[in-house]
């Protein structure tokens, strides 16, 4: 989509890899009291999704810089769909994280004053296997002293994304939407081409929903998610924030 507006300047640029997508129905009550002023739940084939997503971050750079020991690092997190009508650009789809896991206190502190955001801190890893026709890739994180994790055997050829499709819903939403204090909403714009998709053919999910996310959301992941998949990922920009009209 061209801009009318100049786009907003660059805050980081990174690579996000091997992202591991679990994806539920959720009743959309459970969403509204985290919608941003401004935005509506978006919805595929009537259905309201919340997605538990974990990825690397890669050569991760804030305003071109490297910042030592916080390049590479494993990212989990809870987010959901929503959609915003821009006054000049018409509809925009985002998302909204619930909460974003991550092993570095300092891109909590940085992320959560910044954008707002809901990172929090906690110890994690990850694990990439690739032999023969398999595709092992596992994203663990640790919480009150017992580790969780989202594990996938996944087709290693990937295919490219069908467009209408679901895990086109999924991973094609450009923008991040921040609830601030009262009925002040930021977004900011995330620059990806479209990422090719690995099949999914086992996975793997032991997450204590309701301990990490509250009891509406451990229901919702408490049962069988609708889908599953991997996708490749790419080199990613995600530009500074601004003060959406409501």
């Amino acid at each position: 989509m061209q801009s009318v507006r100049p786009q907003q300047a660059v805050f980081l640029t990174a690579q996000w890899r091997r992202l591991a997508m679990a994806n539920y129905e959720v009743d959309p009550k459970v969403l509204l009291p985290y919608l941003p002023h401004g935005t509506e739940l978006d919805t595929w084939q009537g259905r309201h999704y919340v997605s538990l997503v974990g990825f690397l971050f890669l050569d991760t750079r804030l305003k071109g810089l490297a910042i030592p020991f916080h390049r590479n690092f494993e990212e989990i997190n809870l987010r959901f769909y929503v959609r915003y009508k821009d006054p000049v650009l018409g509809w925009k789809r985002g998302t909204v994280f619930i909460k974003e896991i991550v092993p570095k206190a300092a891109i909590t502190l940085v992320a959560n004053t910044v954008y707002g955001e809901h990172y929090q801190t906690m110890p994690t890893r990850h694990v990439w296997e690739e032999g023969g026709q398999n595709l092992f890739v596992e994203y663990a994180w640790k919480h009150r002293r017992l580790w969780q994790h989202l594990r996938v055997w996944a087709n290693p050829e990937p295919t490219p994304l069908e467009n209408e499709s679901e895990a086109a819903f999924i991973t094609e939403h450009y923008w991040g939407y921040v609830q601030l204090a009262g009925t002040k909403t930021t977004e900011y714009e995330v620059e990806h081409p479209s990422w090719r998709i690995h099949e999914v053919r086992k996975y793997e999910i032991q997450c204590d929903g309701a301990a990490l996310y509250g009891p509406a959301f451990g229901e919702a992941l408490s049962a069988d998610p609708l889908s599953v998949f991997l996708a490749e990922g790419s080199e990613i920009v995600v530009r500074a924030g601004r003060r959406i009209q409501a």
